[in-house]
């Protein structure tokens, strides 16, 4: 089969089919985590990433390539989880430039597509790291254009960007030094070949089952009416979201305000993410009056897709945590967000004046999208933010750049620890934002975070023999040591940390270590360490066992 010609309709079979691809190989892909412990999540942040674009797929939409490829970029730049997901969704969002104006793209203007895509996924990173994603990518953009001629088809050029792609990922542990020493090749890049992979499989006839009940690193839980009994009172109101086309007998969608109407919903709920693309409006909105917004937006279009679920139903913690209401928020001129896994962690953080605490952290990523919907809830002139992971910061940066009602301010904290101390470190009695945010980063500089985690695979890393299930003491990017067992491995890293040095230690447990057990671990590292004070946190965080913030 010769494909010669790219529609909008071919474009979003690619894109699904790719997705499907992708998430029949996530495992795979999620296994190539250079660090030996359970925190491998670049197949799902990436898989989760591109079904967002899926998700926004309208058959209605599938009338140009240019419509349709930003409709799906945008729904990427919203949904983009981790580092990877960031990445690729600039991919795409490079491919909607070069589709821009395109009813239709031949492969000359597929092949300039893919070139724009290279700038643009580069342009994500701060200090671009060969050997990634990046690389696999660019190099596999650079072959399939060097191949082309006047006679070259669509099935063609993903079989020359698939055959390069293959060779560049498996040079990338020659480029990192990581993946050689770990043995692995670059998790990012593996993802983005099953992803062309199901593409050519599209363009060959191939047809994908639906991945729609995918069991992903974070899905949604199953909802338990019986949480809300005839005399529960509504409390978190609806979340409400639907696509709207704007209809000519209502309304010139030419001429719409698109100010007045986001204007308005903002005035009638809260947490509202509002987009617009020609006459197609994308709402997300949590109200107490659902039928008082579709009535409102019935005015001006009729509903494409439509849907409402009682927040008090679900089961997302950060949902609950954030509580949603119908409650307009004084205004204020500082507030800020912070990411963490595990009850007792999320609590330390609101009891510490965190405005919104979004759940995530090591293998649950949360999205760019989420971040802006903790911002909608701030009602404050400046927001900092504190991801405390380092695979979130993309995605915090990401939802910064689509925000425009606020000043976002991301701080580079890359552990929970760092961001304990900073956050319990903020003085806003200066008034000024640089010295706010001066103060926060010397915090997160000072702060030395050590943590404790269970192995998933032999291996060899900075010199230290791992065995699978002997549990990892590490701190950032450098495994110090293995041990049998994880209080073992605690006490063993407070003494490389030179734990005798620090004046305050959080030693935070997580949810598979008991509370006697973590008491009994408290107790002897208390009578080793007299001149320093030790607080212990019951975090119950998932991934680590313990988790040591020196100060």
């Amino acid at each position: 089969m010769n494909t010669n010609v790219l529609t909008g309709e071919i474009y979003s079979k690619l894109i699904t089919a790719g997705t499907a691809e992708l998430n029949l190989n996530r495992k795979i892909v999620n296994d190539l985590n250079v660090f030996p412990i359970p925190d491998g999540d670049t197949g799902d942040n990436m898989f989760m990433t591109v079904k967002a674009g899926c998700d926004a797929i309208l058959p209605e939409l599938l009338t140009s390539l240019d419509s349709t490829s930003a409709v799906i970029s945008k729904g990427m730049l919203l949904g983009a989880r981790g580092n990877s997901g960031v990445i690729l969704s600039k991919i795409f969002a490079g491919l909607t430039k070069g589709f821009q104006g395109c009813e239709f793209a031949d492969i000359a203007i597929i092949s300039q597509a893919f070139t724009a895509a290279i700038q643009e996924s580069y342009s994500a990173v701060s200090k671009p790291v060969e050997g990634t994603i990046l690389t696999v990518f660019r190099e596999s953009v650079e072959f399939a254009n060097s191949r082309l001629d006047s006679t070259s088809s669509i099935e063609e050029y993903f079989e020359n960007l698939i055959s390069a792609a293959k060779k560049s990922l498996d040079n990338t542990p020659n480029l990192l030094a990581q993946l050689k020493e770990a043995g692995v090749v670059d998790s990012g890049g593996a993802g983005l070949i099953y992803i062309f992979n199901g593409m050519l499989n599209a363009l060959n006839g191939r047809e994908y089952s639906s991945f729609e009940d995918s069991d992903f690193s974070n899905p949604q839980a199953k909802v338990d009416i019986s949480t809300f009994t005839r005399n529960t009172q509504l409390e978190f109101g609806y979340c409400t979201e639907f696509f709207l086309r704007l209809q000519t007998s209502k309304v010139d969608p030419d001429t719409f305000d698109e100010f007045h109407f986001s204007n308005w919903l903002n005035q009638n709920g809260n947490s509202l993410v509002f987009y617009r693309d020609d006459d197609l409006v994308k709402v997300h909105i949590h109200t107490m009056e659902p039928g008082k917004i579709l009535n409102y937006a019935q005015q001006y279009g009729e509903f494409l897709t439509l849907k409402i679920e009682n927040m008090m139903l679900q089961h997302n913690e950060a949902t609950i945590q954030n509580n949603y209401s119908d409650k307009s928020l004084p205004h204020k001129k500082f507030g800020t967000v912070t990411v963490a896994a595990g009850a007792g962690i999320k609590q330390s953080f609101l009891e510490m004046g965190v405005d919104q605490v979004i759940n995530g952290g090591q293998s649950m990523n949360p999205s760019s999208q989420d971040f802006i919907q903790a911002f909608e809830l701030i009602n404050a002139d400046h927001i900092l933010v504190f991801p405390n992971n380092s695979n979130i910061i993309m995605a915090a940066n990401q939802a910064k750049e689509l925000y425009k009602k606020a000043q976002i301010h991301v701080l580079p904290a890359k552990t929970i620890g760092q961001g304990y101390a900073a956050i319990s470190m903020l003085d806003f009695s200066s008034d000024n934002i640089d010295t706010i945010i001066s103060e926060a980063m010397t915090a997160i500089s000072e702060t030395t975070t050590g943590m404790i985690s269970v192995a998933v695979r032999d291996t060899v890393l900075n010199g230290v023999e791992i065995k699978k299930d002997q549990y990892l003491g590490f701190e950032n990017d450098t495994i110090h040591l293995s041990a049998q067992t994880p209080e073992t491995a605690c006490k063993e890293l407070a003494k490389k940390l030179k734990l005798a040095d620090h004046g305050l230690m959080l030693l935070i447990y997580g949810k598979d270590v008991s509370d006697s057990t973590a008491r009994e671990l408290y107790k002897e590292l208390d009578s080793e360490y007299k001149k320093t004070e030790i607080i212990l946190i019951k975090g119950e965080q998932p991934v680590y066992n313990y988790i040591m913030v020196l100060e």
